[in-house]
């Protein structure tokens, strides 16, 4: 399938739907209308998990959507994370984890593109950090409309697992890809 005809398959479009929301989410965010950023971030949400349905039901994964869907994902939970920070709805600590560990993998996945390994899939870690860093963003929201007490545990709570599965999806990214390469040495 041509790259043009892989731009137009329903998971490709709804991953480039999750796109087109990320600044309206954060200029949301930045005029204090938070209610309208919670909607649009459960609606991107719902388009992440409805992309990877879709390719599977209506087998149209497509290598352009192996590239583009990770990356949504990251546009989106970075912007979020900075504009977040900069008007203090979450800690700042949580958003430089964040930076870090996306900088790290990015550097040590350039570097060995260029030897020759290509596998670069998401560990248990990585998933699991994922899913805290969309969940704590969302109760972040939900904490500057709810004050209620549990909301604000749950942001809590979810913002620790952030720090600790971002540290512990980087040490699991590096082993990993220090198995794959041993793996790519031994074969050459």
């Amino acid at each position: 399938m041509g790259l043009k005809n892989q731009f137009w398959t329903t998971p490709n479009q709804l991953t480039l739907l999750r796109l087109f929301f990320i600044p309206f989410i954060n200029i949301s965010i930045m005029e204090r209308r938070f209610h309208t950023a919670l909607i649009l971030v459960v609606i991107a949400g719902l388009s992440d998990g409805l992309d990877g349905l879709a390719a599977r039901l209506l087998n149209q994964r497509t290598k352009l959507g192996e590239y583009l869907d990770p990356i949504a994902d990251k546009l989106l939970l970075s912007s979020l994370f900075l504009v977040m920070s900069f008007n203090r709805i979450i800690p700042w600590r949580y958003t430089v984890m964040v930076f870090s560990r996306d900088l790290s993998i990015l550097i040590i996945s350039a570097l060995l593109y260029t030897v020759g390994l290509r596998d670069f899939r998401p560990g248990i870690f990585g998933k699991i950090n994922t899913f805290c860093q969309i969940a704590g963003v969302f109760f972040a929201l939900l904490a500057k409309i709810y004050k209620a007490e549990a909301v604000w545990m749950t942001r809590d709570v979810l913002l620790y697992g952030v720090f600790a599965f971002t540290l512990a999806s980087a040490a699991h990214y590096v082993f990993l890809s220090g198995q794959r390469l041993k793996r790519l040495q031994t074969v050459k």
